[in-house]
């Protein structure tokens, strides 16, 4: 399986386009979609990125709750309701929705943060803090870390 990696920072052109990382696009691309499924971070400031096998395990974990359950309501309505299916131009390019730039405060360039099976897109700024603060707890908790047994 392909995994999103590295974070790149690309800028935002005047028509309101940006061009996707094309490691990026091209986990994307390996998985049928020549485009990307998007939808705010339920928990971050940022918008998260990522493939329709990805929502797909998304929408199956958000079945288990049943179907007419409070549960399934609030995750359906927190993901799926703002989620968009955005296509690639030409050249990789995209155009994100107003209201996903507007949550993410994102202005003239976007952080592109491999997740493994995700992505992120953020302010650089806001990303750079989130880092930081994120690095010291990874420091902290490495010995944590569990490993899958295969």
């Amino acid at each position: 399986m392909a995994l999103f990696l590295s974070t790149y920072i690309n800028r935002i052109d005047k028509k309101g386009r940006v061009s996707v990382p094309s490691s990026f696009r091209s986990v994307l691309e390996q998985n049928g979609l020549k485009g990307m499924i998007c939808y705010p971070s339920p928990t971050l400031k940022s918008i998260e990125g990522c493939t329709a096998n990805r929502m797909q395990k998304i929408s199956d974990a958000i079945e288990t709750s049943g179907p007419f359950s409070e549960e399934r309501n609030t995750f359906s309505t927190s993901i799926f309701a703002d989620s968009h299916q955005i296509h690639f131009d030409q050249e990789g390019r995209v155009i994100i929705p107003d209201g996903l730039i507007s949550i993410a405060g994102i202005i003239d360039q976007v952080s592109f943060v491999g997740m493994g099976e995700t992505f992120q897109m953020w302010n650089p700024d806001t990303y750079d803090s989130f880092k930081k603060e994120k690095s010291d707890n990874a420091k902290n908790n490495l010995a944590n870390l569990k490993w899958k047994n295969e």
